[in-house]
């Protein structure tokens, strides 16, 4: 059985606010779990004011949305991660400035892995001035194209690297960098992700490095332009965080980035993360 749920639309062409909803009902309701992914599919971002979900409930909702990445060492309640840039809470802290740039997450898994499903972020402390987090619907990319183009990106095949998201952030990497980044495997996906429903979204970012079989410059601007005209200013929600706030998302449909904020900023999410079940097609 699935729970109604109220939701008010945010913006244009992704994101509502839930309204009415306790931690306890989302932690504990199965229908009220049903009704947010229901919701998730519709809206693609979801976000939660004040609900103060605290990292057990944050686990037990997200466990109802479906397997969670539980990797433990990362906090206390296991499956929560820290979204910081403090180092003495996120080991990986430096990795995280490359998501002040538009992306996916997923794209570059370890082991061939699909895209996570959907992603929890809660709010503990937040940034003096900036770090917001922003939101486009890439169905809605898709969407917005022309028939000539759904056309000829729907044969086209993207190659994604670590190595490209990372240079947003050190465009001059030493050698050794290079080799860490290097270290992880490369992805190729199809530009456009047709999903078992037939639905339909760009697969775009900051991790996108070349279009296979494509001028490099040639294909880098033309994913350069895709990801500008998916994220123009009117196609974006733009959440200002306060502390309570839960955000979820849709990361199969959904690419997010954060404002910069000073690094010795008190900012800290608690992240909780989905696994995907369907690979890119």
């Amino acid at each position: 059985m699935t729970a109604t749920i109220t939701c008010e639309p945010l913006a244009a062409t992704v994101g509502a606010e839930v309204r009415g909803l306790t931690a306890a009902e989302l932690a504990k309701d199965d229908a009220v779990a049903g009704a947010v992914l229901a919701a998730l599919e519709r809206y693609g971002v979801l976000v939660f004011r004040g609900l103060d979900l605290d990292p057990d409930n944050q686990v037990a909702f997200s466990e109802r949305l479906g397997e969670i990445d539980d990797e433990p060492g990362h906090h206390p309640v296991r499956g929560i991660y820290r979204v910081t840039l403090d180092r003495s809470k996120n080991s990986s802290a430096d990795y995280l400035k490359a998501t002040f740039y538009w992306h996916m997450d997923g794209c570059t898994p370890l082991h061939g892995e699909p895209p996570q499903k959907a992603t929890v972020l809660s709010a503990r402390q937040v940034a003096a001035r900036g770090g917001e987090t922003e939101f486009a619907s890439t169905y809605a990319g898709y969407e917005a194209l022309d028939e000539a183009e759904k056309e000829l990106f729907g044969s086209l095949r993207v190659v994604h690297s670590l190595e490209a998201s990372q240079r947003t952030v050190v465009p001059q990497p030493t050698p050794e960098q290079l080799e860490r980044w290097r270290a992880r495997p490369t992805s190729t996906h199809p530009l456009v992700w047709t999903r078992r429903g037939g639905r339909k979204s760009l697969v775009i970012g900051a991790h996108t490095d070349h279009v296979v079989d494509m001028d490099l410059g040639e294909g880098r601007h033309l994913l350069r332009d895709l990801l500008d005209r998916t994220t123009a200013p009117e196609r974006v929600y733009r959440h200002h965080w306060s502390v309570g706030d839960t955000v979820i998302w849709d990361n199969t449909g959904v690419v997010h980035r954060a404002a910069p904020y000073d690094p010795d900023s008190p900012r800290e999410l608690l992240r909780t993360t989905i696994f995907g079940n369907e690979p890119i097609r």
